[in-house]
Order: C-alpha cells, then structure tokens, then sequence
C-alpha cells in the first residue's frame, strides 16, 4: 500500500470510509471533517446512541455537530425498542445505498464492534434458542449474577469472550443461549460467512498513546458528570431495567442510587469501566483486516 494512498482494488468508485477507534479516541470530529470534506453523510455505528432519552451518558455528537453533518442513526430509537445488531446492519446497508446515488463516498464512525461487525461483514446466522438453553442460562444470571454469566462464557467461548463488552449482561446472555442451543461457541457463528459488499471499505484505525487515551476518557467522564449526567440518570432510574440502560455510565449511577455505591465510588468505576470497555475496543481493532492506522491529524492529509 502506497504510503501516502489508502484504497481498494474492487472495481466498483463507491467506497464507505470507516472511522475506527476507542471511545475518546476523537472519531466524532474527524468524521464530521471527512464529511465536510467529500461532501458526505455520516452513517453512526454506536449502539448507544441510538436512543434518544440517553444523552449526557453515550458521547453523542452535540447539536451543533449534528448540525454541520448529517448523521444517520443517532437519536432514531426510544428506549422501549427492541433493536439488533442484525436490524441495523439491514437498515444502514439500505442508507447507505440510498447514499451511493448521489454520493460517491460515505462516511461511518463510531466504536460498537458487534454492529460494525455486522454492517461490514453481513449478518450471521444462529440456531434457534431452545427453552432448555434459556433456562441454563437464567438460572446462572439467578445464581451468580453478572459475575456468573461472565465466568461461564469465559469458560465456553474464550475468544468471544476477549472482545465482546462484559459488563453487557444482555449480550453475556445472548451469547451462552446461542452456545447451549447450537452446540458450538458463538464465536462459531460469527465465522461461518463470507460477506462481499457491492462497494469499497476503507477501514481507518485512529491510533492513540494508551496514556493519553486514557486521560481523554477521565476528562470525558468528568465532563459528563459537570454537565449533567447525574440528573439523566435519575430521570431513567425507572427504567434501568431496560436492556439499553445496562451499560457504562448509567449502571454505576443506579447503584449509587440504590445506595450500593457512594458518589466517588461510581464515579471511580464510570472511569474504570469506561477504560476497561477501551482496551475491549483495540483487542476487536487489532485483529481487524486491511485496518489503516493513522493518527487523527494524519487521516485528513491522505488520499482515501
């Protein structure tokens, strides 16, 4: 690959960009400049900002970015919803055509491995899930709780395992109801497809010290906090047994609330779950193929 060039060698000139990363790492402003810059739409591949309601607490772009750039699938979801790594590789691979007939690049961005996993390598196939599954897997959520459903998954699919979220219970669960009722590891089911899409991808990595990685995510954090993030998760306590809202930044907050953490506890684990969740980002991005890794100021200078 020509050091100063990034592209593909399928025939088709339509290609989708995609901006890769750790949270913190600066992905929502370089996307939003790659935009700009090919006069483009950006296509958001962050699970947790598909939910209107959660705010402070998922990094969305601000209104005034969102202003600059369209953004596809950001605050397109209530709470309530059922949504799927398989229903959104579906609707954005029809955005994005759309897309393609009035532009020739489009931009992706964000740092959900599972949906970027589906939107550029297609969707997998898995068995059904049968009762007896369900219920193995509910009795070790009863039993052990978290912990449980993480020890045991760690047990069945260590490779899954190493990347997936697992402070994510409703993903820990998902993945063990597909392992008992299928037989094989779920990481089985995410090998068996070749998926070619009909346009060139062109994966960006953003390289990042792990040092000030991990500074931007405190400040991230304590900027969220400052803004306000306590008084959002109050008003979703109601609801924190919605599958959205088991995830970093609310989770600590309602144990704070139920008076299982104090303040500086949660806020304490919001960063350490937060840098935990950045390391499971860059084992995902490491193995990734034909992955270009650039440094935020380098991208915008390359020819793509």
């Amino acid at each position: 690959m020509d050091s100063e060039t990034i592209n593909d060698q399928r025939s088709t000139i339509n290609r989708l960009i995609a901006i890769m990363g750790p949270t913190a790492s600066g992905k929502t402003s370089l996307a939003i400049e790659l935009a700009k810059k090919y006069r483009t739409e950006i296509i958001s591949v962050d699970s947790r900002q598909f939910f209107r309601e959660m705010e402070l607490g998922t990094a969305k772009p601000t209104a005034e970015q969102l202003a600059e750039v369209k953004h596809h699938f950001v605050n397109n979801l209530f709470i309530h919803d059922e949504y799927t790594a398989g229903h959104f590789a579906r609707e954005a691979s029809a955005v994005i055509r759309e897309l393609f007939k009035t532009h020739q690049t489009v931009i992706a961005v964000g740092g959900s491995t599972l949906y970027y996993k589906t939107l550029l390598e297609g969707i997998d196939e898995f068995p059904d899930i049968i009762i007896e599954a369900k219920d193995r897997v509910g009795a070790i959520e009863k039993e052990s709780g978290l912990h449980g459903l993480q020890k045991a998954l760690k047990e069945i699919d260590p490779d899954y395992y190493a990347v997936m979220d697992t402070e994510n219970p409703r993903r820990l669960v998902r993945a063990l109801e597909v392992s008992y009722s299928g037989g094989h590891p779920y990481s089985y089911y995410l090998k068996r497809k070749q998926y070619v899409p009909d346009y060139n991808i062109i994966k960006i990595g953003l390289q990042v010290n792990r040092l000030d990685l991990y500074k931007n995510i405190d400040l991230r954090c304590d900027e969220m906090i400052n803004n306000g993030l306590l008084n959002e998760v109050k008003e979703l306590y109601p609801f924190r047994h919605l599958k959205p809202l088991h995830t970093v930044g609310y989770t600590e907050f309602f144990d704070y609330m139920d008076n299982k953490l104090t303040l500086t506890e949660a806020i304490n684990l919001f960063k350490q779950h937060t840098r935990n969740y950045a390391k499971r980002q860059m084992t995902w991005l490491r193995k990734e193929k034909d992955l270009k890794w650039l440094e935020a100021g380098e991208v915008l200078n390359y020819k793509i």
